[in-house]
């Protein structure tokens, strides 16, 4: 009975914090062109990319050096990743959107941060949660060959073998192609809801903007595809897997096959790494010192399959030979089981924007007849 009052507080708790009114606080409209100006300027993040979904407000410094995607909740203003610019502005520019948010009353929370500006969070009193850790494959040394890439090997040339063909195509995109990846993405949805803000949703203009890889079956049907996103730094460049989809009846290692010929493509054409995203909560609560938490929180990893596959989804990024970057949340004083909370919400919450995320197979089947 007691733990049943407590939840329901805790709960009330969050609620007021998702709804708390901030009527003095209002963001400008975002312009994707001159945010897509800036990161070729300055080469972007890990996460940068994922401003085009077009569901977060972006905040320029006061030098126009820097920017920062963020999007608020209850009476947090969440930023995804860390401030996107210049190394030598980027203290300055968390500095700045504290400052900034702190004028509205808000607290501002950075997500999926990296090691390289800790220091920066901590001198500015922040807390350091890790979150799990990102997938970085080293194209240098990506090879399929020997004992240690005998399965994806095998993998591979039984794809090649029946006649399977993988390709990188370019924007712009006809109607016929978007209707063509659409039917994937949606079977591979199977009526679930697409999610946000930290994980890229499918939409045209979001789709449209970058090239993609495509798996197609022997007949030349598109079966896979994978939007690649790349930063613009001219040394150690990073190819992003982003959005990955493909039919539900897609045969077996169907993705394995994707990823592989990805890794390949970007090698032969002058990328250093290839991103497979984060693999939440993994390494997390080894260290003697670990907060209970992040005990909980290794747990959940190994035990929590009844809420998502954490290990076996880091199993399986591992497969392809990555090294592990660790990625934390810089938090300020409070309650850190309710930011956690509201950055789930966040995640999954209905997209804040007005972009049409998911059209009904009749649209599609319009788009596709209209295409001849």
């Amino acid at each position: 009975m007691i733990f049943l009052f407590l939840t329901v507080i805790l709960l009330c708790l969050i609620y007021m914090g998702m709804k708390l009114p901030n009527s003095s606080f209002e963001a400008d409209e975002v312009n994707l062109n001159e945010i897509n100006a800036f990161l070729r300027r300055y080469g972007g993040n890990h996460v940068s990319h994922l401003t085009f979904n077009n569901d977060k407000h972006v905040f320029w410094t006061a030098s126009k050096q820097a920017i920062i995607p963020y999007q608020k909740v209850g009476n947090k203003l969440i930023v995804l990743g860390d401030p996107i610019g210049k190394k030598e502005h980027i203290t300055e520019a968390i500095q700045e959107f504290i400052n900034y948010s702190t004028k509205y009353q808000l607290k501002p929370v950075f997500y999926q941060v990296t090691p390289e500006f800790l220091p920066a969070y901590q001198d500015s009193g922040y807390h350091l949660f890790k979150l799990g850790e990102e997938a970085r494959v080293p194209l240098s040394d990506f090879s399929l060959a020997g004992k240690k890439g005998a399965k994806l090997r095998t993998r591979k040339n039984k794809f090649e073998r029946n006649g399977f063909d993988f390709k990188v195509v370019h924007p712009p995109y006809s109607d016929e192609f978007i209707g063509q990846i659409q039917l994937i993405s949606n079977s591979w949805l199977d009526g679930r809801r697409e999610k946000g803000f930290s994980v890229s949703f499918f939409c045209e203009q979001y789709v449209s903007r970058f090239p993609m890889a495509i798996l197609s079956n022997p007949e030349g049907k598109p079966i896979a595809f994978a939007t690649l996103a790349c930063d613009a730094h001219l040394e150690n460049r990073t190819m992003t897997i982003d959005l990955m989809r493909y039919l539900k009846d897609s045969p077996h290692g169907t993705m394995d096959m994707l990823f592989i010929s990805i890794f390949h493509w970007c090698k032969e054409n002058g990328y250093s790494w290839g991103s497979m995203g984060m693999a939440p909560l993994s390494n997390l609560g080894t260290d003697t010192k670990s907060s209970l938490l992040e005990k909980i929180a290794q747990l959940t990893f190994h035990h929590g399959n009844i809420f998502y596959n954490f290990k076996g989804l880091f199993e399986y990024k591992n497969k392809f030979f990555p090294l592990w970057e660790p990625r934390y949340l810089a938090y300020p004083k409070g309650s850190l089981a309710i930011i956690l909370i509201q950055i789930m919400y966040l995640i999954n919450r209905k997209n804040f924007r007005t972009t049409t995320v998911k059209e009904t197979t009749s649209t599609i089947y319009r788009r596709l007849k209209r295409a001849g």
